[in-house]
């Protein structure tokens, strides 16, 4: 390694050069990372930089220039190619991916989605003395930055806002020792912390109240308010909320897909982070479902047994964007019972065509998969013990099952995924399955261009989901989220922490960048796609899919080796 010298803010790396000269390390003082003529980082001695644009052989990224003087070891970048062929090496800087990759993601702004419980939501709950008076809750208002105090008293809980204060006291002209319990509200209105935060914020429209205490048992664990950040950007899901609750809105299914997509796009150009979206899609999506379901059933009669409607997929994962093809399936208790659910699912997959929900390709809908609980199980056991072919395919189909509305626990169901975990053949199988999304590199590790585009799901999304279902099957866990199984497989040590993180970070990379290019497509009238043009992605975004792509590469190698496979 050659020892450089630095004067106070001297270039050393710069994204106006082709690639970085090799691997730098701070030997002495500091250095710090420019994006856009705005410091993002420091380095302090000992760590490296220029790595990601030795891995991606494109220019810098990112301008690093000394911070006061400042000494750097170099390595040449022939030297660290040849240490790249150590996999201890590789994996060290290939580790570093999900910090780059949060690096260059938009912040997302930290507002709640609607179907988080309301107590995630909740402010903590300030208290006033029972016998205080007005002009000292006006004080304690003032002091603590709140809108409302709560009083505990004999009867029960009382509530003091800054617009009792106005209307009560001062519009009144009442005297500043007036006791605060007399102008408060009680009993105050409640509800229990866990209420999914639409419910709550539903219940104070109807109410007419902007404070909500909620309740953990019979403790006050927080106080709901409507500030004006909830009112602007959750006023949209909210009325499409209320709208799905009322079964005589005949117009709602034609007008469903634009309303979600301007949801969509709303959160979208706000910030929110690619899982706060298809949290609040599958929100929505779930809503719709059980409307349709209470339709039929309204026009059918009462269901002759429990049931389950279960959402597949992308669906079932809570990772839909956007309107994707149908996939779904049916389950009920009783055999005897099937007349009634297909007719039943009959109805609602019309319903879901008519919202824009196209049918699915491979058949994949409540119409042929609306099954009693001995037949399911009877595939179940049947996946498991025969993990091949077509059904291989269904399995990967229906590990992703959530059920979504009619009150039947899918628990003996549960008990089959569990059963998957320790059954290394159906694993060596679903681990030989998920190799087939091979990431579109091709020589010296460079992206391969199909006619000019690049198709972000099949070797991309789609292989992470496929790495995940494995490592999390494994690890026990019933999580159907990706980044939660990713999770789940390190916390069962199954994988290192940095590569869940690396793998986690690069399917919300992949899954923000595919949701960018088709809101674009359909701003321009066209249908949104899981391909994209090479001329519409920046030299930034370029360089990281390489690296995403090069990261999901080495993922599918360990996985191919932990269960004994062929290496790609």
């Amino acid at each position: 390694m050659r020892l450089l010298h630095f004067e106070p803010g001297a270039v050393i790396l710069s994204p106006a050069q082709p690639e970085a000269e090799g691997l730098y390390v701070v030997f002495r003082g500091e250095v710090r990372l420019e994006q856009d003529g705005q410091t993002v980082a420091w380095l302090e001695p000992g760590e490296a930089f220029g790595y990601p644009s030795l891995l991606g052989q494109q220019p810098p990224s990112l301008t690093v220039r000394a911070e006061g003087q400042a000494a750097c070891l170099l390595l040449a970048k022939e030297a660290f190619h040849r240490l790249l062929e150590r996999p201890s090496f590789a994996l060290f800087f290939s580790a570093r991916l999900a910090e780059r990759l949060r690096l260059f993601q938009p912040s997302a702004l930290s507002l709640p989605d609607l179907g988080q419980p309301a107590g995630e939501a909740a402010e903590a709950a300030v208290w006033l003395e029972e016998g205080a008076s007005v002009a000292q809750a006006a004080r304690r208002l003032r002091e603590r930055g709140v809108s409302a105090l709560l009083l505990q008293t004999p009867e029960g809980l009382a509530i003091l806002t800054d617009r009792d204060l106005r209307n009560r006291v001062l519009a009144e002209e009442l005297p500043p020792s007036t006791p605060a319990l007399r102008v408060a509200s009680a009993p105050a209105k409640t509800l229990p912390q866990s209420t999914p935060l639409y419910e709550a914020l539903a219940f104070m429209e109807q109410q007419g109240i902007h404070h909500l205490p909620l309740l953990e048992g019979s403790q006050v664990v927080g106080l709901l308010t409507d500030r004006a950040f909830l009112r602007r950007w959750l006023q949209t899901p909210l009325a499409l909320l209320r709208r799905l609750a009322h079964e005589d809105d005949l117009g709602l299914l034609q007008d469903y897909r634009r309303q979600l997509e301007a949801i969509v796009r709303q959160m979208f150009a706000a910030g929110f982070a690619v899982p706060a979206i298809t949290r609040q899609v599958s929100l929505l999506n779930d809503a719709l479902t059980r409307s349709l379901l209470q339709r039929a059933e309204a026009r059918q009669g009462p269901p002759p047994g429990p049931y389950a409607w279960l959402a597949l997929g992308s669906e079932g994962r809570t990772e839909q964007a956007l309107l994707t093809d149908q996939d779904n399936a049916l389950l009920f208790q009783n055999p005897s019972a099937r007349p009634y659910f297909q007719a039943l699912a009959q109805a609602v997959l019309e319903g879901l065509l008519e919202a824009g929900f196209p049918p699915c390709p491979g058949g994949f809908m409540a119409d042929r998969w609306c099954y009693a609980l001995p037949e399911w199980a009877a595939r179940f056991r049947l996946w498991l013990e025969n993990p091949e072919g077509e059904g291989l395919l269904e399995a990967q189909v229906f590990l992703d099952f959530r059920s979504i509305a009619g009150g039947l626990s899918p628990e003996p169901l549960h008990g089959y995924l569990r059963q998957a975990g320790k059954n290394r053949a159906f694993l060596t199988a679903l681990a030989r399955s998920a190799l087939a999304f091979a990431p579109p590199l091709g020589f010296l590790g460079r992206i391969h261009w199909e006619a000019g585009q690049i198709n972000l799901k099949k070797g991309g999304l789609a292989a992470i989901v496929a790495l995940a279902r494995v490592y999390g099957l494994e690890a026990g866990s019933l999580a159907r989220p990706t980044p939660e199984r990713l999770r789940a497989a390190a916390e069962a040590r199954l994988l290192p922490r940095e590569e869940a993180e690396d793998l986690s970070e690069a399917f919300l990379f992949l899954a923000h960048l595919r949701l960018k290019h088709q809101l674009a497509a359909l701003g321009r009238g066209q249908l949104p796609a899981n391909r994209v043009a090479q001329e519409a992605l920046s030299p930034r975004e370029q360089q990281m899919l390489r690296q995403v792509f090069w990261r999901i590469r080495q993922a599918q190698q360990a996985l191919a080796a932990r269960f004994r496979l062929q290496t790609l």
